[in-house]
């Protein structure tokens, strides 16, 4: 349905709309389906029950785009205190981050402050932080600041996006550091001089993008894949080659957002596959919210049925 796709990407970025939806009164009910909650001990709660099933998880403070340095350095705190709570608590969590919400659009060094101060407590702590990918626009810039976190300290991975063309040549490159990447397919609207327009194509294209980290093992370089996905031919894929070029199982993870294929993320925990779920929250969930009813109609017919419902 890439109408009904372009239409909640459009939302996702439209104020009016949000204002609506976030004052409307079933609106935190039904996002609670992928959100995990607006509070920090919310957020820790739904960790709990998904390591009790053997599933791993990463944290996400919700939050994009800030328009002022107090904004930015609120967002760190978030993510400061969250790492306490892991801490505290001795859950097996890691975070993720994105670069718009610690200030890169008001300035890369304070964004690299920022980030360099949450890598410093992650790596204190023993845990790991990634960097998401935003849209094209800042890949460049994602992945400069990426480099430099990772010439200082080896806790911090980064996204690539099986939809943009340029992701090949970034792949390499993040082979060649040894680096933990997280793979995914893109979330954003992108125009076709950019990205692959056809889903055909940004499937095969994760496919030789997997492939080419795989085969990057057998050289004994380090790089770490976290496949993230809910195709279940893609992983279908993935269990199968790994299998049959005998990659270890330590060297990638599955991974998938809290709220999609439940079923399928107990499945391979229970195989001994590590899993992990990306768990978000925080007050800021319109456009995350916006961008997962894009992704998959299912998730649409769950809104609208939920509405319904008392």
């Amino acid at each position: 349905m890439p109408i009904l796709r372009d239409v909640f990407l459009a939302l996702s970025t439209n104020t009016l709309v949000r204002n609506f939806v976030v004052g409307f009164p079933l609106s935190r009910r039904v996002t609670r389906r992928f959100v995990a909650g607006e509070t920090l001990d919310e957020a820790i709660q739904v960790v709990k029950k998904l390591n009790e099933q053997k599933i791993q998880v990463t944290f996400d403070l919700l939050g994009e785009s800030v328009t002022n340095e107090s904004e930015a350095r609120a967002a760190k705190e978030g993510y400061l205190r969250a790492l306490d709570a892991i801490a505290a608590t001795n859950l097996p969590t890691q975070v993720s981050l994105k670069l718009t919400q610690m200030g890169l659009d008001l300035s890369p060094d304070l964004c690299l402050d920022n980030v360099r101060q949450i890598v410093g407590k992650a790596k204190q702590i023993g845990t790991m932080v990634t960097i998401d990918m935003e849209d094209s626009k800042y890949t460049q810039a994602t992945l400069n600041i990426f480099k430099t976190l990772r010439e200082e300290s080896d806790n911090v991975g980064v996204v690539i996006q099986s939809y943009l063309y340029r992701s090949e040549e970034d792949a390499k490159a993040l082979i060649a550091m040894g680096a933990t990447v997280r793979l995914c397919k893109g979330a954003y609207k992108e125009p076709a001089d950019v990205a692959f327009p056809q889903k055909k194509d940004v499937d095969a294209n994760y496919v030789r993008l997997a492939q080419m980290f795989w085969q990057s093992n057998d050289k004994g370089n380090g790089a770490y894949l976290q496949l993230a996905t809910h195709d279940e031919k893609i992983i279908a894929w993935a269990k199968q080659y790994t299998t049959a070029h005998k990659i270890d199982r330590t060297r990638f993870e599955f991974q998938m957002l809290y709220g999609i294929r439940s079923d399928l993320q107990r499945r391979l925990a229970a195989d001994g596959y590590t899993m992990r779920v990306y768990v978000p929250y925080g007050t800021h969930w319109y456009p995350y919210f916006m961008r997962r009813l894009a992704e998959r109609p299912a998730n649409v017919i769950f809104l609208v049925s939920n509405l319904f419902k008392s």
